[in-house]
């Protein structure tokens, strides 16, 4: 109770009881935390609200132990100080407004949801920018066991102009492209004008403060719409959708081939829109089915929508397939140009086609087939075998006549 208050400054009791204790049925078991953290000096109520809620704050005693109980790795709130009147008599605070009130119930539904833990937040973190301006995240969210190691939130109460959202956007991708200490911005622009999107990030600032997102693009950005009619609220989600495109879409990955409509998301930001309504009607909460990633039109779960199954993943798929639609093109190409036999019309073996190929001669029996081509070579190989061996049989004769023709000469002479 003190580290959330240490955290989130100032909270009701119905937003702690959703942010610890979610699965209690009811605030009984928080509102009598509260009131034994007021017996001994640790918390006070700072105000009523208009919907009957008390508004609980950390005295300086409980300040300093919210502190002591906090990681040094979080940065604590303010101290809320109770405000005197001018003859030292304590008044009643008016400083809490609705978009603070927003901001803590935003918090309190997503940690009751399972998307972390008091810890798991910060509030008003600071992204500062080149040319002087700083752009303040309303929560920054580190739920990694619920799938989402980072993602920060703004909240809207739906009065200010949607040029003021899509400005953050901007500024949030500014952020992002901003070059880490030390990063050699040749190498990075060689990178970028490579497509090598994953290989960019390497080069930025952001990776050094956020954990890895283990889904291409940025930092997800959420924003949590509340208060107005359920209308205006939709009409703000789908104005804000049109004016930001260039911030969320994506791009076609670049010298894509046939077939392949995946996208490339690896400098892109992946926004998603809820309203605080639509999380406190569904049964599941923010774990249900009530975020909507822009650019798409059905609701899912936050896990669903910040997934990218029409980015990489699909792309690998297409890619294979394009290549095996390539390769089966170029067989077909290959088929069409094979050799057919001249005489008995086989098309020629892979084997036969090359050794012609590889020949650098033309020769008798290159456009026979293998078979054709064997037995031509057997036929002349036979004749010529028949032609030595009826030479050398003609030969032999010839010998043998004059052998024999001589013996008969010598045996003539004797008897004479």
């Amino acid at each position: 109770m003190l580290r959330a208050l240490g955290i989130f400054q100032r909270a009701t009791a119905d937003q702690l009881w959703r942010m610890l204790r979610p699965t209690d049925r009811h605030d009984r078991i928080t509102r009598d935390t509260l009131n034994a953290l007021k017996d001994s000096g640790l918390v006070r109520v700072e105000t009523r609200l208009e919907s009957g809620h008390q508004l609980w704050v950390l005295t300086e005693k409980g300040h300093k132990e919210a502190k002591l109980l906090l990681p040094k790795t979080v940065r604590i709130s303010a101290l809320r100080k109770p405000p005197f009147d001018a003859e030292g008599r304590p008044v009643e605070s008016d400083g809490y407004d609705e978009h603070a009130a927003a901001v803590t119930s935003t918090a309190a539904v997503l940690t009751g949801a399972g998307f972390g833990t008091p810890l798991s937040w910060q509030t008003e973190i600071a992204h500062k920018l080149p040319y002087g301006y700083t752009q303040y995240a309303d929560l920054t969210m580190r739920a990694p066991d619920a799938g989402v190691p980072a993602m920060l939130l703004e909240v809207d109460r739906v009065n200010e102009p949607v040029d003021d959202l899509v400005d953050k956007l901007r500024r949030y991708t500014d952020w992002f492209e901003l070059l880490a200490p030390k990063a050699d911005p040749n190498k990075e622009k060689a990178v970028r004008n490579d497509h090598l999107g994953a290989k960019v990030q390497e080069f930025r600032l952001w990776p050094r403060i956020y954990p890895a997102t283990g889904r291409e693009g940025y930092v997800p950005v959420a924003f949590v719409f509340t208060g107005k009619t359920a209308a205006q609220r939709e009409s703000r989600m789908r104005r804000l959708e049109e004016a930001s495109r260039r911030y969320f879409a994506g791009e076609p990955y670049p010298g894509r081939g046939e077939g392949i409509t995946a996208v490339d998301y690896h400098q892109a930001v992946p926004v998603v829109v809820t309203e605080l309504e639509r999380i406190t009607a569904d049964p599941a909460g923010a774990a249900g089915k009530v975020w909507r990633r822009l650019g798409r039109d059905e609701w899912q779960t936050l896990t669903e929508a910040l997934d990218n199954p029409d980015g990489d993943r699909l792309y690998l798929v297409q890619w294979r397939e394009a290549k095996r639609r390539q390769a089966e093109r170029e067989a077909a190409e290959r088929e069409a140009q094979r050799p057919v036999c001249a005489r008995c019309g086989t098309k020629f073996t892979d084997a036969r086609w090359q050794s012609v190929r590889q020949s650098s001669w033309r020769s008798t029996g290159d456009d026979l087939c293998g078979p054709c081509w064997k037995e031509d070579v057997g036929r002349a190989e036979a004749e010529r075998v028949a032609r030595r061996q009826a030479e050398e049989a003609a030969a032999r004769e010839a010998a043998e006549a004059e052998e024999r023709a001589r013996k008969g000469r010598g045996l003539f002479g004797r008897r004479r």
